[in-house]
């Protein structure tokens, strides 16, 4: 990433934010988000990246409200504005695509669509970002903004022992358990939506064999996966239908 020399918003990292930002990332084949924290006179420089306890999958992120809530408290007893960590929302993706998926947008909208100004910006596995800067001012509206790591600036050592604390210390797996919906649409009440849930209690071998037939691509793929991870399935499925 080359240092942008002209006039039009960037998005900045210090070097030590963005070692990790990628180490959390690499830390899990889920997603993974938190909040940029900056300085006050220059809000779109990332000094580190936070996490708050939440729950993960491949395609999603749920942030657990009281964990913000002690965030944003803690941000403040430090003397910092919401601007400085509350604007910038950071996730990874686990795949090789940074682009926003429908939920992200609507995550985006929902959270920050009332801010005078916000940033989504997301790490996909194999390197690739999008940041998108969105702002009220005048008629309103997104640009894409370019990003880059600022050598330039003085940054802390790496701290991989912390970070791996910090990792274990809010980060959980949301585990599928089961391919039928317990809803078709259901609006979370995490800050950051959430995963859908799953029963199986009462399902036969033919009406599972229906229910993965009738699953998204992705979803299908998730449960298969889930599957190949939990050997002893068909034993719990067997036991709960016969």
């Amino acid at each position: 990433m080359k240092k942008n020399t002209n006039q039009s918003p960037s998005l900045r990292f210090s070097p030590t934010a963005w070692a990790k930002l990628v180490f959390m990332r690499d830390m899990t084949d889920n997603e993974v988000g938190g909040f940029g924290i900056t300085k006050p006179d220059d809000l779109l420089f990332v000094t580190d990246f936070v996490l708050v306890k939440q729950k993960v999958t491949v395609v999603s992120v749920s942030f657990d409200d009281s964990s913000v809530a002690d965030f944003f408290e803690h941000q403040v007893e430090l003397e910092r504005k919401p601007e400085q960590f509350a604007r910038l929302w950071l996730h990874t993706h686990p795949g090789d695509s940074p682009n926003p998926s429908m939920t992200d947008e609507e995550t985006f909208d929902r959270v920050f669509g009332k801010c005078d100004w916000s940033v989504m910006f997301i790490l996909a596995q194999d390197g690739s970002s999008y940041a998108r800067l969105h702002f009220k001012a005048g008629p309103g509206g997104d640009i894409k903004i370019p990003i880059y790591i600022d050598y330039g600036c003085e940054f802390d050592a790496s701290d991989f022992k912390e970070w791996t604390k910090q990792y274990k210390a809010n980060v959980t797996k949301e585990i599928i358990a089961s391919p039928r919906k317990e809803t078709s649409v259901k609006e979370q009440a995490d800050i950051f939506g959430g995963t859908e849930t799953y029963e199986m209690s009462g399902v036969s071998s033919e009406e599972l064999l229906e229910e993965i037939d009738m699953m998204e691509p992705m979803e299908r793929q998730m449960f298969m996966d889930e599957l190949a991870i939990r050997s002893d399935f068909w034993n719990e499925y067997e036991s709960e239908v016969f």
